[in-house]
Parts: C-alpha cells; sequence; structure tokens
C-alpha cells in the first residue's frame, strides 16, 4: 500500500509538473509598455499651485522618476518637490486594466495624502480623473498632459473639485525629461 501511495504521489508531481510547463508564463499588457514610452525616464519640472482648498498655493520646482517594475507589469514614479510647503516626496504606481481598457493609479504622499483613479491616452495626451484624500477630505482631481511629438517634454494641468460639479484650476506645471525612456 505505501508503494502505490509512493507511486500515485510521484505520478501527480509529475503531471502537475508538465501541466505547469505547458502553461505559457503571463506577458505585460502591450498598453503598459507603450505608457513606458511616455513616462519612464528622469524628468525634471516647474510651475505653480494654484490658491484653493489646499492653501496659498505658490511655485514649485521638482523631480521624477519613473521606472516599469515588477517585470514590466507596472510603472513605478517617484518624486520629490520644493515649494512654499517645504520638500515633499510621493509614490505612485500605475497598471493596465484589460477590462477598462485604461490606466489605473494609486499614489501615496509623505503628508499622508493619497490619490486614485483612472487615465486614458488619445494620441499624444493623457486625461485623468480620480480623488484625492487629504487630511480627512475627499476632492474629486482632474488632469490633463499633453506630451510634444518627440516625448522630451510635456505640460500638465490639473484641476480640483469638492462636489464634482464646480471646478478650479489647481495646478499648471511643465516637465522636461533629461533621460529618455524604453523604445517600443
Amino acid at each position: 500500500m505505501q508503494r502505490f501511495t509512493t507511486l500515485l504521489s510521484l505520478l501527480i508531481v509529475g503531471v502537475a509538473t508538465a501541466m505547469q510547463a505547458q502553461i505559457p508564463a503571463p506577458k505585460p499588457a502591450p498598453e503598459l509598455k507603450k505608457v513606458g514610452v511616455f513616462w519612464a525616464g528622469h524628468w525634471t519640472y516647474e510651475g505653480e499651485y494654484k490658491a484653493g482648498p489646499l492653501g496659498p498655493g505658490g511655485k514649485i520646482t521638482g523631480e521624477l522618476t519613473g521606472e516599469m517594475i515588477l517585470g514590466g507589469f507596472f510603472i513605478e514614479f517617484r518624486w520629490t518637490e520644493k515649494g512654499a510647503a517645504g520638500e515633499t516626496h510621493g509614490l505612485e504606481i500605475d497598471k493596465y486594466d484589460p477590462v477598462k481598457q485604461n490606466y489605473l493609479t494609486s499614489e501615496y504622499h509623505d503628508d499622508g495624502s493619497t490619490a486614485s483613479g483612472a487615465y486614458t491616452f488619445n494620441g499624444n495626451t493623457c486625461a485623468y480623473k480620480g480623488k484625492f484624500v487629504v487630511g480627512g477630505k475627499q476632492y474629486m482631481a482632474k488632469n490633463t498632459i499633453v506630451f510634444a511629438a518627440d516625448l522630451m517634454s510635456y505640460t500638465s494641468k490639473g484641476e480640483i473639485s469638492a462636489d464634482g460639479k464646480t471646478w478650479a484650476l489647481w495646478w499648471e506645471e511643465k516637465y522636461i525629461r533629461d533621460r529618455p525612456g524604453p523604445k517600443t
């Protein structure tokens, strides 16, 4: 009986191993690789936050690095920004959602605030909609990003709303890439 159990166990392990070898390894969505061409690399930026529900606003400068991570299934951004409020840092991780055919994003800031939402591309223009939570209060946010034809710069214009109906300009920024991202 013990021989039979051992033989059966070996047979099960052998079949499972053979089946696993036949399952192709998952690959990142090609749409995410395309986004890497837009955003991967090192960027510097400057801009201005507008006075509004989150404070008086003011000029800012910063650095942002985007890179593909975890086998190319996600893109990660890390940034450092300096402005009237001092130096801040953040982390963002994006992925492609093949069901909704958009990109999902989650942000984390060193003041405890978070943002989440989705964006789509139309040519060199990216449109984002989501929510931003800061100080225990939720705001709606939207952002339009327009990349230059050579993908070495882009402009970003963000808007904020407390109710999703009335929108106010939140920021305007200009980004310059000094290290290109990957080619497709």
